[in-house]
């Protein structure tokens, strides 16, 4: 099985796992190739200077501080970067030129001959051409148990509404958004204190070996599907200045 994954050179959380994903691979299939997007965690509708402004004016100076350095510290730290990780494992590292839907950006991922596409923190819109490009789908990791908690920051929502437990959902992409039938659900339970920063990174080792079993069970040809019904989504956009001060109110923290 030939398999693409499309994700950003986040240098916070995604390279450790990503390293343990290609580890870890199923006996009979390879990565052939990573589409590699640019840093953008909440999408690329803004640029990179409004997305900063946005972040300190919501977030504030601590936070903003706290995850600038961290930033700055991984670009002298190589092991920090996806981008690493993939030339470590000899995997060819793609750049597009033009948005992951232009057609010469699909005539790059076809060129490779993908069996499946896996997004992980992917950070554009995927249209029905790049979602139906390979023939056994394409594949997409949500932070959280669908259909509740559809959208941005679900590890932010899920903490500030007192939830008992969380998971991660690996799901066949379609035209909506986190709408997809679900391959594999796993659930994880929230500690009392645990800040955001922990649950994002147990979020994303649990999410790793849910896409191991995911591509085990397509391999395989034996799965059943789980529904993702409209009727009882929960949909979050990104958090605004009152949102944090709730928060934090109810002594929630980042890291």
């Amino acid at each position: 099985m030939r398999i693409i994954i499309l994700t950003q050179d986040e240098p916070f959380f995604l390279a450790k796992n990503i390293d343990y994903l290609i580890k870890n691979l199923p006996e009979g299939t390879e990565i052939v190739s990573t589409i590699l997007f640019d840093v953008s965690p909440f999408g690329k509708k803004e640029s990179f200077y409004r997305k900063m402004k946005k972040t300190w004016t919501i977030f504030g100076s601590y936070f903003f501080l706290y995850y600038t350095i961290k930033y700055i510290k991984s670009t002298f730290n190589k092991q920090k970067r996806v981008s690493y990780v993939l030339s470590k494992h000899g995997i060819k590292e793609i750049r597009l030129k033009q948005g992951v839907n232009h057609h010469r950006s699909l005539e790059i991922i076809r060129s490779y001959r993908p069996d499946l596409l896996i997004s992980i923190a992917g950070n554009q819109i995927f249209k029905k051409k790049l979602i139906n490009l390979a023939p056994l789908g394409c594949l997409n990791l949500h932070t959280a148990l669908l259909p509740k908690y559809r959208g941005l920051m679900p590890s932010f929502w899920v903490l500030k509404n007192n939830e008992p437990k969380t998971g991660v959902s690996i799901f066949f992409v379609d035209e909506g958004i986190d709408s997809g039938p679900i391959l594999i659900q796993k659930e994880l339970k929230i500690d009392d204190h645990m800040t955001q920063e922990e649950l994002i990174k147990l979020s994303k080792k649990l999410g790793m070996n849910a896409i191991l079993e995911s591509i085990s069970l397509i391999k395989k040809g034996k799965y059943q599907l789980i529904e993702n019904p409209d009727s009882q989504k929960t949909y979050y956009t990104f958090p605004t200045r009152e949102d944090v001060k709730e928060f934090k109110s109810k002594g929630k923290r980042f890291y």
